[in-house]
Formats: structure tokens, C-alpha cells, sequence
């Protein structure tokens, strides 16, 4: 079939609606580029890959979900943004449709019934796959759970990538589930042979299309991604085949680059005449206007097309230039999305229940949110049916609620981290397990760049609801690989919430105030206090809570109070701790009757500053105790905010207490002890403080 022939077989208003969409954005580029002084944050533009990028967006629906990257604006406008909307963005304007000015250009997000949804696009190249694919599970879990509203228009995700980004681990892992469990997903590969000024030949063995061969299952097509016409037909199967044999397919298309790499990495910098030149020989706009011209469409018309553009673009523009600036009193807002839970509801401790160990409580915990609320799945490594998780904490729940909602993973803490962005965004609520604390480093980058800033960067629209459990602690000569401590690495990260339970009880009510958080929430959980086989830690076992119990996230709770008479005396202190520490103060406490009040603070981020406050204005000295090591520690800083928001109520230094300043947890159980805190260790803190 003859050019000619396929595109007679195209609606001429598809091809012109196409012509004004691809013109509007090079006018769009051009004027960035003749205001150079003025468009001064960071931008890329969608020149010479326009074609595949509207024969992408303008076929999809708006029950489908897009994932876009840093030059696709064209994606935008054939999805059905205007050029206002866009500019908005790209000039950091309060009425930004996608962040409010908090973000990049091309960083869009949106949730409504029009178009598309997008959830949070970050920057970091290639690790919009892993969450995309989180969307496409969504889609399939829910729609097999019967939850999914759209469920009947047969919705996909598409992922937009540039061939540069194929090379990151994080897209292995993206392909590999998506192939294994068959989720309807198009990862749409945009090729134009530079990764900024590093090209294919110095950073790839192979190109997308050569490298999806590896992935069994994953369907791959190749096209000339600067003809419209190809690109259409070729994304219209491509399209047609997701929805509705709900499999993935990897479309490689090969397109020109025509603009810079960005506003600050112009294309002058770093290419040749030459290359420039033979990039420009396929711009896919030229081509568009000479079918059209083939077609019958007057010339004339096209000029007036032009014109009008020209005109509209650049109106458009000043208008944006003259549009409100974001509001610096807005600056902290949707840091979080509000919590339902708000205070602690239920019973903590029934008449007559049995006393349980905290890995229990979890596993009840679990069961029965899974039993009440069929959004609700479980999965990680060694999670599922076999194992039942290496501390049997799921122990029985793939049985009981089916290997579709507890199930295992491979070894991938990216696709288990970052996917809950996508599963959340589509209304499931993934609760997903990290071996060990040790093991979740990489998962940290699906961790800041999609979790955290969500909800911050969409303007509330888009929070991960989301538990992530990470086993963490020394316990029983694991290891330097299986007993680290890293809280003060995850407290660092703003947008994630941070809890570290220390008995059954709170184990339990936690975990439901984490479930119903809008929120991402990290549940630490001691491998040490699990079964209460360390001695000292039989005050980990409560009775076993209600299954209406739930505990709000950021607020502490006094384990052991001190007499009033010795509060009066002024012959108490506070230690101030959680997880493990609150089992050693506990214990080192035993020689002081009275005397020693325990804050177990269960949130680490937001912790609960007023409760801190108030027990250094009871006592007026404090002991803060932590397992990891004190050096640049979330001890350390919550010390120093004590010490200087509460120093008129202290009456003696602030002590602390940690495990020492070592980089790993020697495996030999004699240099494992003396590297943590202890019972003995903390107790001559006290004995000391006790002094003053």
C-alpha cells in the first residue's frame, strides 16, 4: 500500500488536527528560544519526535493513564492540553495545571474524567517505567477484584522512554514483571541516538527493540517514528492489542532530534553540521504539510493554519507572562495528605484475649485487613504461599486470600518500592515487604523520586497510599548484611512517613493507621522483638487488640511513667526512644523504681514534638537512646532540637546513647554486643543523669 493509499484510509481531519498540533509546538519551541532571558527554568521540547508522540496520545482514551518524560509536550497537546496550560507550567505559574509552579516543564500530572491520568512524572530518567507498571498491575488487580470503575472501557498505561534510559537497571525490572504477569502496558521508546551528548554507539550494546527480545511475552514493534502515518497505524495496533488482550508490547521508534538537549545543554554545544543536518532531513513536520499538500489540502489553507498559530502560540505567552505567581504562604502545603485516623480508637487490650508476640500481630493485622478490604494486597520476596515470609509473618495468607493477593516477588526493591505509586494512583492498597533493612538501598531511588514528592508535587492530587515493611535491627549474629539500622537515612526523606513499633500491640494498631493513611509509610519492624526470644523483651507481648484498634501515625506514648513524688522531687528523668531501646531503658530502669518514665516515641516521621516537650518540661532530664550508631544519626538531631527548643527546661546536659560509629554489625555475636546499646550500658546513663 502506497503512502497515498494509507493515509486516504486516515480521516483528513485526524491528519490536519495533527498538522496543528505538531505546529503549535515547534511555534511553542520557537518562541522559548526567542525568549531565552525570560524562559530561565529548565525545558526541553518534543522537535522531531512529534509524530509518534501525537500518533500516541491522540488515540488514547481518558480511562487510560500516561507517563510521560522530559520533551514530550507534544504528547501533551495531543492528549487535549492547550498551549496556555502548558506555558503555565513551563513559566512556574500559580495556575499551573500540573504542580501550581512546582515543577518543571513537561513534569505534568492530572486527575479528572477528560483525559489521560498522569501521576507524578519525575526527572530521574527511566524511573517512570517501574511506577507505569504499578498503574498496569493496578488496572489488572483491581479489574479482577471487580473494584475498577472503568474496568469495561479496558484501560492500558502507556510509558513514554528515551532510548538512553532502556540502560537502567530499574527498566529491567519494569519489562520483567510486566512480561511475567501480562499487565496491558506500552512502553513507547523514543530513539534519537543521544543521551545528551553521549550517543547510542558509546551507551548501549543494543538498541529497545534488539533488548525486549530478552523478555519472552513482551510483544515489540519497530517504526519510522518522524512519519505520522506509520506511527499511527503502528500505535493503533499497538493500542488495540493491550486493550484487549491485556499484554504489554515495547514499541521502538525511531526519531530525529531536532531541539536541545535543554535550555541548558544547547545542541551547538556538543553536535556537528553534519549530524544536525542529518537529523534535520527528518523532521516530521515538513513531512506531515507534504501529504497534506498530496492530499488536496490547499496551501493556502495550511498558511492561514500557520498563521493563526503563530498569532494564538505567542498571545498565549504574553498572556502567561503577565499570569499570578504561586502564593509563598501555599510553599508547605501537601507536604501530606490529611489522615482519616486521627486519634486512637478501639481496644487496645480486650477482656479475655490472649497475649501474643509482635510477629503475630502482624500477621493478624494483615489478615484482617485483607479480609475487610479487597483493594488490600500483600507482596515481596518469599511473602507467598510456600514460605509465608523468612519470619513467618505472612504465614497462612496466601492460603486464605488466594496467590493473586499474597504473592511473591523477585529480587526487585525498585519494583516493589516504586510500584505502590501505581497501584495507589488506580485505588489498590499495596502493602509490600523488604527482606531486610539492608536490602532496601535500592529501592531509595523509587523511594525519593516517585513516592516522596508526589503528593507535593501534583498539589495533593496524587499521595502514594502505601505501607512498605522492612524487617530492620540486630538481632542474633545476623550479620552486616541483615541487621542494620538505617532510620536516619529514611527520616531524611521528606514525604514518607516513618514508623517503628516496639510491642505486639502497637504492631498491630499501626499497621492500621498506616493502611488507612493517604500516605507513603515505612514499617519498621525489630527482627529482635518479632518472637521475644531475646531476653529482656517479654514486655513486647500485649494481649492481642481488637480488630477495631488503630493507632494514628506521629503520636508517642509514655511506656513506663515515673512517680509522681520523684517528678515532684525533681529525682526523674525521660528517656526518649523506640523499637529495641525501649526494652534496654525498660530493663536498665528496673534499678531506679519510680524514677525512669519511658517516651516510646512509635513515629519517627512526623514524630510527636509536643509529647517530647512535655516530658523534658516534667522532668527536665533527658536521655535519648537509639540503636544505630549516634554520629549524624536521627538521635543526634532530635537531641539537638531538644536542646535548643527546651534548653531553660533542662537541668543537666542531654544525654545519648547508641550503637558505635562502626559502618556494619560484626557477625561474631561477642563484637555484635559490644558494638549495640544494652541494659548495663543505658543504666549507667541513667545512674549518671540521675546525679545532677
Amino acid at each position: 500500500m502506497t503512502q497515498q493509499e494509507t493515509a486516504e484510509m486516515l480521516d483528513i481531519r485526524i491528519l490536519t488536527q495533527a498538522y496543528r498540533k505538531m505546529y503549535t509546538s515547534k511555534v511553542m519551541a520557537d518562541v522559548f528560544d526567542e525568549n531565552r532571558q525570560v524562559c530561565i527554568f529548565v525545558h526541553a521540547n518534543s522537535r522531531g519526535h512529534e509524530a509518534i508522540q501525537l500518533a500516541a496520545s491522540m488515540q488514547l482514551k481518558p480511562c487510560d493513564w500516561a507517563s510521560l518524560y522530559y520533551r514530550d509536550d507534544s504528547m501533551l497537546l495531543g492528549m487535549g492540553w492547550e498551549p496556555y496550560e502548558i506555558l503555565l507550567q513551563q513559566m512556574a505559574k500559580r495556575d499551573d495545571p500540573f504542580s501550581g509552579g512546582r515543577n518543571y516543564y513537561c513534569h505534568p500530572s492530572y486527575r479528572g474524567k477528560d483525559k489521560p491520568q498522569m501521576i507524578h512524572q519525575s526527572s530521574a530518567t527511566g524511573m517512570q517505567a517501574i511506577p507505569t507498571t504499578g498503574i498496569a498491575q493496578g488496572i489488572h488487580y483491581m479489574t479482577e477484584q471487580g473494584l475498577l470503575e472503568t474496568a469495561a472501557e479496558n484501560p492500558i498505561a502507556i510509558c513514554s522512554l528515551g532510548d538512553g534510559s532502556m540502560t537502567e537497571g530499574e527498566v529491567s525490572e519494569a519489562l520483567q514483571f510486566a512480561t511475567l504477569k501480562g499487565l496491558p502496558i506500552i512502553y513507547l521508546v523514543q530513539d534519537n541516538d543521544w543521551g545528551i551528548s553521549v550517543t547510542g554507539a558509546e551507551a548501549r550494546a543494543m538498541n529497545a527493540f534488539e533488548y525486549a527480545a530478552g523478555f519472552p511475552g513482551l510483544k515489540r514493534v519497530q517504526v519510522d517514528g518522524s512519519n505520522f502515518l506509520e506511527s499511527w497505524h503502528i500505535m493503533a495496533e499497538a493500542i488495540e492489542y493491550v486493550r484487549s488482550e491485556r499484554k504489554p508490547v515495547l514499541v521502538h521508534a525511531k526519531v530525529p532530534l531536532l531541539g536541545h538537549h535543554t535550555s541548558g545543554v544547547r545542541k551547538e554545544m556538543y553536535r556537528t553540521e553534519v549530524d544536525l543536518e542529518m537529523h534535520g532531513r527528518r523532521d516530521p513536520l515538513p513531512r506531515l504539510r507534504s501529504l497534506l499538500l498530496d492530499m488536496g489540502m490547499p496551501e493556502s489553507e495550511l498558511l492561514e493554519i500557520e498563521a493563526q498559530l503563530n498569532t494564538s502560540v505567542r498571545s498565549d505567552f504574553k498572556r502567561v507572562l503577565e499570569s499570578a505567581e504561586p502564593d509563598p504562604a501555599t510553599v508547605a502545603d501537601h507536604e501530606f495528605a490529611p489522615s482519616p485516623i486521627q486519634e486512637e480508637k478501639g481496644t487496645r487490650a480486650p477482656e479475655g484475649a490472649p497475649v501474643v508476640i509482635m510477629v503475630d500481630a502482624a500477621l493478624h493485622a494483615m489478615d484482617e485487613i485483607l479480609n475487610q478490604y479487597p483493594e488490600a494486597l500483600l507482596y515481596g520476596q518469599d511473602v507467598g504461599r510456600r514460605l509465608g515470609g523468612v519470619f513467618r509473618e505472612a504465614a497462612t495468607l496466601a492460603a486464605k486470600y488466594g496467590d493473586h493477593r499474597v504473592f511473591n516477588t523477585a529480587i526487585q526493591e525498585a519494583y516493589l518500592v516504586g510500584s505502590t505509586a501505581g497501584m495507589s494512583a488506580v485505588g489498590a492498597k499495596p502493602v509490600v515487604e523488604i527482606q531486610f533493612a539492608d536490602y532496601i538501598w535500592t529501592g531509595v531511588n523509587q523511594l525519593v523520586t516517585e513516592l516522596s514528592k508526589s503528593c507535593y508535587l501534583t498539589n495533593g492530587k496524587w499521595p502514594v497510599s502505601a505501607i512498605i515493611r522492612v524487617p530492620i535491627g540486630a538481632y542474633g549474629s545476623g550479620g552486616p548484611y541483615h541487621s542494620g539500622s538505617i532510620e536516619s537515612s529514611i527520616t531524611a526523606l521528606k514525604g514518607i512517613k516513618v514508623v517503628y513499633p516496639s510491642n505486639a500491640a502497637d504492631m498491630k494498631g499501626l499497621m492500621k493507621g498506616a493502611f488507612h493513611d493517604p500516605n507513603p509509610v515505612i514499617m519498621f519492624e525489630h527482627k529482635g522483638l518479632y518472637w521475644s526470644k531475646v531476653p529482656g523483651t517479654q514486655a513486647a507481648k500485649t494481649p492481642d487488640p481488637a480488630e477495631d484498634y488503630v493507632i494514628p501515625l506521629g503520636k508517642a506514648r509514655i511506656f513506663q511513667h515515673a512517680s509522681e513524688d520523684m517528678i515532684e522531687n525533681g529525682e526523674s528523668m525521660v528517656i526518649i526512644t523506640y523499637g529495641m531501646g525501649v526494652h534496654w531503658a525498660l530493663n536498665a530502669s528496673k534499678a531506679y523504681p519510680g524514677q525512669v518514665e519511658i517516651l516510646d516515641l512509635r513515629t519517627l516521621y512526623p514524630y510527636d514534638w509536643d509529647a517530647i516537650r512535655d516530658a523534658v518540661a516534667r522532668h527536665n532530664k533527658c536521655f535519648v537512646l537509639t540503636e544505630e550508631p549516634i554520629i549524624n544519626s536521627f538521635a543526634q538531631a532530635l537531641a539537638g532540637r531538644i536542646a535548643s527548643e527546651c534548653f531553660e527546661l533542662l537541668d543537666a546536659p542531654i544525654r545519648l546513647l547508641g550503637a558505635l560509629n562502626l559502618p556494619a554489625v560484626p557477625l561474631n555475636s561477642g563484637l555484635e554486643k559490644a558494638m549495640l546499646p544494652n541494659q548495663d550500658k543505658v543504666q549507667a546513663i541513667i545512674e549518671e543523669l540521675l546525679s545532677w
